[in-house]
């Protein structure tokens, strides 16, 4: 019988983060350091695949762009986490609309709540520590804390086992992209949903499992409380 909602696991970019499209600048500036020559239909290529493959493991992208070279791998990731990096310092990253106060009742609500992103420990700490996030959710996560990104499950089980969640069968993944549904419905998480806010659409969304689609995180509190109502 399904249970209550104890842990949620929230994606960054996208879904409860703002960066204005820093993202994908960071990958523009990469992919010459991969070898794609900008203007060229192996850069475009290289492009979609990055728009298709938000909210992976940058450095997997890239090891499937370089067809396995570890070394241009290396190198076009570490591009990447400085410019993104620099894009942040410049510029600033800002909360989705409602995206902290949708934590706060959620924990208040007695869930812990966990963020989970493909960026590396670095980034991912300067973003919470931009946004003044470190005391606000219970944990965050990059693929390297649990083993591999998404679409495979791993940091979703990861924040499970830390959190001491009972049960996938109270866990909640929630992202913009295809890769958390993927990853969510890989863990066997109770609520699987989607958020309209980040790159990718419903019909994206369509393509994958999932039990939910909402037009943001700010939603999300409302949803689990109607979840666990029902249950009762």
């Amino acid at each position: 019988m399904p249970e209550s909602v104890q842990l949620v696991c929230l994606d960054m970019a996208g879904t409860t983060v703002e960066d204005g499209g820093a993202v994908l600048a960071a990958f523009h500036e990469a992919l010459p350091v991969a070898g794609f020559t900008p203007g060229s239909p192996e850069h475009a290529a290289a492009v979609a695949y990055a728009l298709e493959t938000m909210g992976q493991s940058k450095i997997a992208v890239f090891r499937v762009l370089t067809r396995g070279d570890e070394d241009r791998a290396a190198r076009a990731n570490q591009a990447f986490e400085q410019a993104y990096a620099r894009s942040v310092a410049e510029n600033g990253v800002a909360p989705l609309p409602g995206a902290a106060d949708a934590i706060e009742r959620m924990r208040a609500a007695g869930r812990q709540v966990v963020l989970t992103t493909g960026f590396s420990p670095a980034t991912r700490d300067q973003i919470l520590d931009e946004l003044g996030w470190r005391d606000l959710v219970t944990l965050a996560l990059s693929p390297v804390d649990a083993g591999r990104g998404r679409p495979y499950p791993d940091m979703l089980l990861t924040a499970l086992l830390r959190t001491g969640t009972e049960s996938v069968t109270r866990l909640a993944a929630v992202g913009d992209t295809t890769s958390d549904l993927l990853a969510g419905h890989r863990a066997g998480a109770a609520v699987v949903a989607a958020v309209r806010t980040g790159t990718h659409t419903d019909t994206d969304f369509a393509t994958v499992p999932h039990t939910h689609i909402l037009d943001s995180v700010a939603d999300l509190p409302d949803l689990l409380n109607a979840y666990d109502g029902a249950l009762v």
